[in-house]
């Protein structure tokens, strides 16, 4: 793993595969989330079938740094350009977003699509107002759980016991950051904003997450280029309890975009 000063802020970076193959970007959730839920899963796969894996630790995760502001949405969007440019990575490349993750993925795509051969989203949504709102109540009340241990019955009935342990193994980013608040204020778009991009967008969503019943309707509905794909018996966390479903999914639909700029004349 490698210490990068992206910015004013240092992240770890991991990468897999060999320089000059094609790249594939992967960012992480929030909370509990680090690099190492793609580490474990699906970057080995996609090392294998010839692209250059970049995987980081978003600020006040994993092993980056964690300062105490600077927690909006955009400046997690600003961290992945920085990232890029500090690896020398111009594009075309695959971005890839688990959960909060996704929305990083899309507020970037939204801004340099040409840099972009697709993205794909894992249990994630587009980062509207109303995203911004529901992500700060439930930051909010993990945050109330970490502060108060008679509050983590309640969060783990609602959202489940992964909600709980969040709220637990989280205190410092939840309590000693603002978070919080970041995320809730943070810069978003409406779904019209996205109507226009014209780039691939693969969505994959566990069949018994909450997600499921509407997010790959809503994603279709507005994305031009977008195909969503349901993974039967599985909840939120499908990326890690399904890695070979989802990493032989991404492989697949990789390989297809290289087929599609390759035929398109682009190299």
């Amino acid at each position: 793993m490698t210490a990068l000063h992206v910015g004013p802020t240092r992240l770890n970076v991991e990468c897999l595969g060999d320089p000059g193959r094609p790249v594939v970007v992967l960012v992480h959730g929030l909370t509990l989330n680090s690099l190492a839920a793609y580490y474990f899963s699906v970057a080995g796969e996609l090392a294998a079938a010839g692209h250059r894996v970049v995987m980081y630790d978003q600020r006040g995760h994993g092993r980056s740094e964690r300062p105490r502001t600077g927690y909006r949405l955009q400046e997690f969007t600003a961290d992945l350009l920085a990232l890029l440019d500090t690896l020398g990575i111009a594009g075309p490349f695959f971005l890839v977003g688990d959960c909060f993750g996704g929305a990083v993925a899309m507020d970037f795509a939204v801004q340099y699509p040409d840099r972009l051969i697709g993205v794909a989203l894992i249990e994630s949504v587009l980062p509207t107002r109303d995203w911004a709102r529901e992500m700060g109540r439930l930051l909010a009340r993990l945050a109330e759980a970490a502060r108060d241990p008679r509050a983590v019955g309640p969060i783990e009935r609602e959202h489940g016991r992964d909600a709980a342990r969040a709220a637990h193994r989280s205190r410092p980013l939840l309590l000693d950051t603002t978070l919080v608040e970041d995320v809730a204020a943070s810069r978003t778009r409406e779904e019209a904003d996205w109507s226009s991009l014209d780039i691939p967008v693969l969505a994959l969503y566990g069949g018994d997450s909450p997600l499921a019943p509407t997010a790959p309707s809503a994603l279709e509905r507005v994305l031009p280029r977008c195909r969503t794909v349901t993974i039967p018996g599985h909840g939120h966390r499908v990326l890690v309890d399904a890695r070979e479903t989802v990493g032989g999914l991404l492989v697949d639909w990789m390989r297809e975009g290289h087929r599609r700029r390759q035929g398109a004349g682009t190299p």
